[in-house]
């Protein structure tokens, strides 16, 4: 491991335990064992070092989603597959999860910003899959950053904050039958 990824690594770490808005380059020079001028060689400022470390998390969520899907299966059974996949990540993922906290208590700007941005990939992610969907012919013509943002947004909503207002947490099964039901019946040809 070379020392920019030592650095990241660390940086994640201090990151993941305390915040983007507590932790410093110092803590982080610390944790990887470097002097504080060795980060900067590397990375001119703190956002820039946990912008690095964000877009890795973001590729390896895209990794984990695009694992999930199955050769052969159908648009909507590979699509219910990586949406799941995505908010598993953001659920487990321990800096992840960490930034969502900063953000609903902190309301950091670096981070709601990050987290935007995020939200954003994930959008242009789901929307590339909806139009080769339609490209294939599986599903109809239609506005794939709306589609997408429909579906993402509908998916967060029954996975993470159904069980704020209900008794118990909706099953897959649950997920994927009502959603096939509604939004995935009006797509497919």
């Amino acid at each position: 491991m070379d020392r920019r990824e030592e650095i990241m690594l660390a940086a994640e770490k201090s990151f993941t335990m305390f915040g983007y808005k507590a932790t410093t380059m110092d803590q982080v020079a610390k944790i990887a064992n470097v002097g504080k001028g060795t980060i900067y060689t590397f990375f001119s400022n703190k956002e820039e070092l946990f912008h690095s470390i964000v877009w890795k998390m973001v590729g390896e969520m895209k990794d984990v989603s695009e694992q999930s899907t199955r050769e052969g299966a159908s648009f909507q059974e590979n699509a219910h597959a990586r949406i799941m996949q995505l908010l598993k990540f953001r659920e487990t993922h321990q800096l992840f999860v960490k930034l969502i906290e900063e953000e609903k208590e902190l309301r950091t700007p670096a981070v709601g910003d990050v987290l935007t941005s995020i939200e954003k990939e994930i959008l242009k992610f789901i929307a590339g899959k909806i139009e080769r969907g339609v490209a294939k012919g599986e599903l109809k013509p239609c506005n794939s950053e709306l589609v997408a943002y429909l579906l993402f947004k509908s998916y967060l909503a029954l996975v993470v904050d159904w069980s704020k207002t209900h008794d118990e947490q909706l099953s897959e099964e649950q997920i994927t039958d009502v959603l096939n039901e509604t939004i995935f019946s009006s797509l497919l040809v």
